[in-house]
C-alpha cells in the first residue's frame, strides 16, 4: 500500500515557505481543500485506505542524515528552523477526509506554519493509492526508465537545463525515483535537480523552489489585494535576503504582478516563474517589462513550469533564445507517463486566518482567462479592486 518513508518527500518549496511562515506568521492559520479537476470517481473505501497513509504519516521525523543534509544544502535556514522541523511531527487531527459514493474531499485545517506541509504528500498519496486501486497495469520499471531517457536526450539538443516538479501528481514513489536515478545519471548537464527533497538527497542533486502561490493568497488576506504581490516579495526578501530569487508571478494575474514589480524587487530577484497562461506572451511580457526598468533581460531568468511536454518546450526555446534566460520545471510528463490517464487534481488554500483577523477567502486570479480559483463573489471583488476584466 501507498506510503512516504521520508519527511523530506515533498516539494522544496513547502520548506521553504515554512520557514518564512514561522518566522513571519506564527500565529496564522489556514484551511486547504482539495479540488477534483479532473472528476476522477474513486472506488468504494478510497477514504479509508486514504486514512490509513495520511496517520502513518505521523510516524515520520527528520533524521539526523536528513536534517546535516538541510543544513549544508540550505545554509539560508537558521539552525533554530532545522531543530523545529526534527521536532515536527504530521497531526493526522488536522485532516478530513469524506467518501460520498465516487466523491471524495479532502480538508485540512490548522496553524499555516504546520498545515502547509501536507497538501504534497496528500496528493502523491491520492494519486498513488488511486492507481493501486484501479489495478490497471503501467509500464515496466525499464520502459519508464526508457521513456526518461528519451525525453533527456531531446531535452539535451535543445541545450536548456531541466528540472523535476513532479511531485505531486506522479503516478508513485517508484516511478518517481526510476525517473529521478535516470535524469541523475544522464551524461549531459541538462538535468539540474529536483523538487523533491527526498530524491535531492538520495541522488545528490539540487532541491529546487521558492514559493508558492499560497504566500501571496495569504498576503491578500491579511493587507489587501492591492499590497499582495508587493509585500509577499518584501517579505520573502526580508527572510532570504537575495536568496531564492525566482518570484512567482500569476497570482492575481502577471499583468497585474508587473505593475508592483518595481526596478528594486526587478534587480533583487534573480527571474520568475510562469505557471499559467501562454508561455510565449508570458516572456514577450517579461522581457518587455525588464527592458522598461532599464534592466537587460539576458541577465535574468524565467522558469517555465506549466504543464510542458517536449513541444511546448521547444516553442518556448526558440522564442526566449538570445532573448532572455530560460529554464524548465516538468512535473507530470516526468513522473507520470506509464501508458494510463493521469489525474488532474490539485489541493489549494481556500481560507486564511491572519494573527488577530478573521476567517477570509483566498483565491487565484489566473493568466487562463475565466480559469480562476476560488469563491466566486470573493473572485468579483477582487477584479474589480485590481481592474482585471475577462
Amino acid at each position: 500500500m501507498a506510503k512516504l518513508n521520508s519527511i523530506l518527500d515533498n516539494d522544496f518549496y513547502k520548506f521553504t515557505m515554512q520557514f518564512a511562515v514561522s518566522k513571519m506568521f506564527p500565529r496564522a492559520q489556514a484551511r486547504y481543500q482539495f479540488i477534483n479537476r479532473g472528476q476522477h470517481q474513486f472506488p468504494e473505501g478510497f477514504d479509508h485506505r486514504l486514512r490509513t497513509a495520511i496517520h502513518e504519516l505521523a510516524k515520520l521525523k527528520l533524521t539526523k542524515a536528513e536534517k546535516e543534509f538541510l543544513r549544508i544544502r540550505c545554509p539560508y535556514m537558521d539552525p533554530t528552523y532545522l531543530d523545529f522541523l526534527a521536532g515536527y511531527r504530521y497531526d493526522p487531527d488536522e485532516v478530513q477526509v469524506e467518501q460520498s459514493g465516487g466523491e471524495l474531499s479532502v480538508s485540512i485545517e490548522g496553524y499555516w506554519y504546520r498545515t502547509i506541509l501536507w497538501e504534497v504528500p496528500i496528493m502523491s498519496l491520492i494519486c498513488e493509492l488511486f492507481y493501486e486501486s484501479s489495478e490497471q497495469p503501467r509500464i515496466s520499471n525499464d520502459a519508464v526508465r526508457e521513456v526518461a531517457k528519451e525525453k533527456m536526450a531531446k531535452y539535451d539538443r535543445l541545450d536548456i537545463t531541466v528540472a523535476d516538479f513532479g511531485t505531486r501528481r506522479r503516478h508513485s514513489y517508484e516511478v518517481h525515483d526510476q525517473v529521478i536515478r535516470t535524469l541523475k545519471h544522464q551524461p549531459s548537464k541538462t538535468f539540474i535537480g529536483t523538487s523533491n527533497v527526498h530524491f535531492a538527497m538520495k541522488y545528490e542533486t539540487t532541491p529546487i523552489g521558492t514559493h508558492a502561490h499560497e504566500w501571496f493568497m495569504f498576503h491578500a488576506a491579511k493587507y489587501g489585494y492591492k499590497m499582495a504581490n508587493l509585500l509577499g516579495l518584501e517579505h520573502w526578501s526580508d527572510v532570504y535576503r537575495g536568496d531564492l530569487g525566482i518570484a512567482l508571478s500569476d497570482t492575481y494575474t502577471t499583468e497585474v504582478f508587473f505593475k508592483q514589480f518595481d526596478k528594486k524587487l526587478s534587480k533583487l530577484f534573480d527571474g520568475v516563474r510562469h505557471d499559467s497562461g501562454d508561455p510565449v506572451t508570458f516572456a514577450a511580457m517579461t522581457i518587455a517589462h525588464y527592458q522598461q526598468q532599464g534592466i537587460d533581460p539576458l541577465s535574468k531568468t524565467i522558469v517555465f513550469s506549466d504543464s510542458l511536454h517536449y513541444d511546448k518546450v521547444e516553442n518556448i526555446v526558440h522564442f526566449c533564445k538570445g532573448k532572455i534566460g530560460y529554464s524548465f520545471g516538468i512535473g507530470t510528463d516526468f513522473t507520470n507517463d506509464v501508458g494510463l490517464p493521469r489525474m488532474n487534481i490539485v489541493l489549494k488554500m481556500v481560507e486564511a486566518k491572519p494573527e488577530d483577523g478573521e476567517w477570509t477567502d483566498v483565491i487565484k486570479l489566473s493568466d487562463e482567462r475565466g480559469k480562476h480559483t476560488g469563491n466566486p463573489s470573493e473572485i468579483a471583488i477582487a477584479k474589480q479592486i485590481l481592474k482585471i476584466e475577462d
